[in-house]
């Protein structure tokens, strides 16, 4: 009866190559099969079940991409272990190939937890008093450390060395690595955040009056990052100083779709007056106002009714007046105007009195947030306003000029003569 064992010994002898050859392909094989297991049976069935689950089945907290990072272990495991009992196989190319598996499991762990601690928050984040406490700052520590752990590990193990050992170095280092490499550090840790927490990207507009920059990021390296502003000219930031000062991304309103107007016409306040009957009359020529007027007369009347005791002098009764007209006007003006974004806020306010004025503030938002487009719109609004303001008996506030005075005085000469 033939021995199997004895027979595969001796052939294993007799076609060494062979076998190394048989066994490397036996061990990719395995790798493969494990890869296939992993990903194509168990996976999808930790997926079905999670997806039962209230969290497993939002995709935005992610804990398939967090089991499927844990899963990506399996494969590196039986490649380091399995390539020992591959023969012949020189010792050196064994140990780089059993490290470099040990590395990526090693970095594939730290991935996962770093995926759990974004999922924790983005958890966390949906608690109704979550603002009032956040645990961002405090998860991006511990991403940091858990890298840091990480590349030590890996370092560690591709040198094939004790973490221990490895770390005392790193001490006697690091102070001196501080002090030459501060700024590049410092920008290292602020490229991090900004990339992070998708404060900056290229090709947006950011404005920091402080380094005189207002205009489009053309290009973020590790130590500066380059703006190019509306004149042309270029600014270079310091990337650490996008993280110790403030700046303005505009990012937000180009995603919005509207960009903001917000100006004031300020009013002589001496051409604020009450409007007659005839007036009114008048004013209910224009479209936009005939419901208002109307509407408004209406309100007035009723509530004049119930003042029957004080008597019916004008002074004791609510009426109608230029400015809340004016105001009116501009409201229903921007209503029905084609470049005006309705979706967004939009408002005419009264604010406080100032020397120059009464300042009737327009507040809205244009659905052209190109800039030469969205200047020409707020200027053909601006010039409707004025031109539109001597219908309503307004005048708009302008400081006195030299011109104004020579012309008061010419005029009272010839009064005098």
């Amino acid at each position: 009866m033939m021995n199997y064992p004895d027979w595969f010994n001796r052939w294993a002898e007799q076609n060494s190559w062979t076998y190394t050859v048989l066994a490397a392909f036996t061990l990719l094989v395995a790798v493969w099969l494990s890869q296939l297991i992993t990903k194509h049976i168990l996976l999808r069935g930790i997926g079905k079940l999670l997806s039962r689950t209230q969290l497993g089945s939002d995709p935005s907290v992610g804990l398939t991409v967090i089991v499927g990072r844990f899963a990506q272990v399996v494969p590196a495991l039986i490649l380091s272990y399995g390539i020992a009992f591959v023969p012949q196989l020189p010792e050196t190319l064994v140990a780089v190939i059993r490290n470099v598996a040990l590395a990526y499991i090693v970095l594939t762990v730290a991935r996962a937890i770093s995926a759990a601690m974004s999922s924790l928050n983005l958890i966390y984040s949906r608690r109704p008093n979550a603002h009032l406490r956040p645990i961002k700052g405090f998860l991006q520590i511990g991403q940091i450390i858990v890298y840091l752990v990480a590349s030590i590990l890996i370092i560690a193990v591709l040198i094939d060395k004790s973490p221990i050992i490895l770390l005392s170095g790193i001490g006697a280092m690091g102070a001196v690595t501080l002090l030459v490499f501060q700024d590049t550090l410092l920008s290292f840790v602020a490229s991090i955040q900004l990339s992070s927490n998708d404060m900056i990207r290229v090709g947006d507009w950011i404005e920091m009056p402080q380094l005189n920059a207002d205009g489009d990021v053309i290009d973020m390296a590790l130590h500066t990052v380059r703006v190019q502003n509306w004149d042309k000219t270029i600014t270079t930031i310091p990337t650490k100083r996008l993280i110790s000062d403030s700046f303005k991304n505009w990012r937000g309103m180009q995603e919005a779709g509207g960009r903001r107007i917000k100006r004031s016409l300020f009013i002589d306040q001496n051409s604020i007056r009450f409007l007659d009957e005839p007036q009114v009359q008048s004013l209910k020529r224009f479209a936009l106002l005939t419901n208002y007027l109307t509407t408004k007369e209406k309100e007035l009347q009723a509530w004049n009714k119930q003042l029957t005791d004080q008597g019916s002098d004008a002074i004791n009764t609510r009426q109608i007046t230029n400015i809340g007209t004016f105001r009116a006007y501009i409201e229903r003006y921007l209503q029905q105007h084609p470049k005006v974004e309705h979706n967004m806020t939009l408002l005419v306010r009264q604010l406080s009195p100032t020397p120059q004025g009464l300042p009737i503030e327009v507040y809205c938002f244009t659905n052209d947030i190109r800039w030469e487009f969205y200047e020409a719109i707020q200027a053909d609004i601006f010039d409707h306003l004025y031109a539109i303001l001597p219908q309503f008996d307004l005048q708009v506030y302008q400081e006195t000029s030299g011109m104004d005075v020579r012309q008061a005085i010419a005029t009272a000469r010839d009064h005098a003569q």
